[in-house]
């Protein structure tokens, strides 16, 4: 019984190096979670507090163990090196993934809603991690992509105030150029593109290959207005009786004086923009980005108490100014707490999606 009693006392101090490192990894938890709540960087600064926290905890458990001065250094000299070879080892991926995602959180130059491009990959930002950002595409799927990869591959962002989008089409060299040219420039004005313009791009042996490009300030209705050109590009020119192939169509097959131009229908075409198909495709991250905007007006809420709590103290004796100040104070707190409760709601909402 005795040695029991000995081998149990033996291990109470890792026992208590256990606990207080549970207790201190729940606890700092609880606080992150509490103050963090509408903070924009704070899911990163958590991830990285609470990984310390459980490094630290599991070497200090190892040498709280009961064992002699020699074995204690040698284990110590173990743990050393195994930290050193895991640092070096995971350098190209976990480690390198965290410094990735903070190198991409530090320069900034995509936030969660944009659109990005990285080699064949292009979609939405829906979700940005320590280790990770996740992008929705245009199948609504949801694509995971490494930080490092990221860090160490060109990335094209399409900026969200605005972009330009185009479009390329051939045609003979039997049509007046300033014809296409105006053709072209009303099928983007239809599409609602801004400040059009045309660019030849090149002069094949059969025909001639016209871009024409507009400003969509609306960057969530990339896909919509892109299809929408294409839609209006047709209209347009077979409106002015301009045959969309080349003579390197006629040259393949026997056509005769056959004119390309489809018949026109008298049936009228409706185009509803109340159901984008955006809406659909780009769900989460329209949802990410809701609740974005919802931190960034907790955060001006923030630096507003924050102002009139320093007006508060530099009041000092004059209770009338006090009194007043504290009513504002009063009415910023409960719109935090409707908006703080607005946001909880979207994030189980999300969570629940994903």
């Amino acid at each position: 019984m005795n040695t029991v009693i000995d081998i149990i006392l033996s291990f109470g101090g890792t026992f208590f190096t256990l606990l207080f490192f549970i207790l201190l990894y729940y606890g700092v938890s609880f606080l992150l979670n509490r103050q963090g709540r509408g903070k924009t960087d704070w899911p990163l600064i958590r991830q990285i507090t609470l990984f310390l926290i459980v490094l630290i905890g599991l070497i200090a458990v190892i040498l709280a163990l009961p064992m002699s001065d020699s074995l204690r250094g040698q284990i110590t000299s173990l743990i050393g090196v195994v930290i050193s070879a895991v640092f070096a080892l995971s350098s190209a991926t976990f480690i390198g993934n965290m410094l990735a995602g903070i190198l991409l959180r530090a320069i900034d130059n995509f936030r969660v809603g944009d659109f990005i491009e990285i080699h064949d990959d292009f979609g939405r930002v829906s979700e940005r991690g320590l280790f990770h950002t996740e992008i929705q595409t245009i199948n609504r799927n949801l694509i995971t992509l490494p930080n490092l990869y990221l860090a160490t591959n060109p990335v094209k962002v399409t900026r969200s105030s605005g972009t330009f989008i185009s479009a390329a089409v051939s045609l003979g060299y039997d049509v007046n150029r300033l014809k296409i040219e105006n053709c072209l420039k009303e099928s983007a004005q239809k599409a609602g593109l801004k400040d059009p313009f045309v660019l030849i791009t090149e002069l094949g042996d059969f025909s001639i290959v016209y871009e024409i490009h507009g400003l969509l300030d609306d960057v969530k209705r990339v896909l919509t207005a892109r299809s929408s050109l294409y839609g209006h590009m047709i209209d347009t020119l077979h409106n002015a009786e301009i045959e969309i192939v080349s003579p390197n169509f006629m040259n393949q097959r026997q056509v005769g004086d056959t004119i390309f131009i489809p018949r026109k229908e008298r049936v009228k075409v409706e185009e509803t923009t109340s159901e984008a198909p955006e809406a659909l495709i780009f769900d989460k991250a329209d949802k990410a980005v809701s609740i974005e905007n919802r931190k960034e007006k907790l955060e001006e809420i923030e630096s507003k108490l924050k102002g009139l709590k320093e007006e508060f103290a530099a009041a000092k004796d004059d209770e009338d100014k006090k009194a007043e100040i504290q009513v504002r104070i009063d009415r910023w707190v409960t719109v935090k707490e409707k908006l703080l409760t607005k946001l909880d709601d979207k994030i189980e909402e999300m969570k629940k999606d994903a």
